[in-house]
């Protein structure tokens, strides 16, 4: 499980993870893309229209859906995605109120893990309560990052963070790598 993420919007994120999952599909491996972004880009960018989406990540995240039923099969690029869109704004507003909100995707993941290769989960640009989640849940961290000074002070909060969930949550969790975009 491999989290995107880079609380600076306009970096790359889900331009990677999307590139990234088609091509791991594409060399034959079970490919998992949850777009955890209100915004739904990584969802329209494999080709869903987030709007018609009957189920999305939100359901999943606050447990009105079983993951499995979330997940849409993308024959023409042989990947799946669990879509995104604005009501992904609930489960943010929503897992903050509860005790174990930071666990909601990790929890959610367990019976899919084994399904898929690979992970990939498409942060949205802030430190947010989603972020965290997906912080938790990965197992590494790709972080795109534009090559100019002002992306280093964001990179040192992130690392800071992602330090924390390593400490108190997380101990497994890497930085698998920094892409330069």
């Amino acid at each position: 499980i491999i989290a995107v993420a880079n609380q600076k919007g306009g970096v790359g994120k889900t331009t990677t993870a999307v590139n990234l999952a088609a091509s791991l599909a594409s060399a034959g491996k079970r490919v998992l893309l949850i777009d955890l972004d209100a915004q739904g880009n990584a969802t329209m960018g494999v080709g869903v229209d987030k709007d018609s989406c009957e189920l999305t990540t939100r359901d999943m995240l606050l447990e009105a859906a079983p993951p499995r039923s979330v997940v849409i099969w993308l024959e023409a690029f042989k990947l799946s995605v669990m879509p995104a869109n604005s009501d992904l704004t609930e489960a943010e507003v929503r897992l903050r109120d509860q005790p174990l909100g930071d666990f909601a995707l990790k929890t959610a993941l367990a019976d899919l893990r084994d399904d898929y290769d690979y992970i990939l989960l498409d942060c949205p640009p802030a430190l947010s309560k989603l972020t965290v989640n997906a912080l938790v849940a990965a197992d590494g961290v790709l972080v795109p990052m534009q090559c100019e000074y002002y992306a280093l002070e964001g990179l040192s909060a992130l690392v800071d963070t992602i330090e924390k969930i390593r400490k108190v949550i997380n101990p497994d969790l890497a930085i698998d790598g920094l892409l330069r975009t």
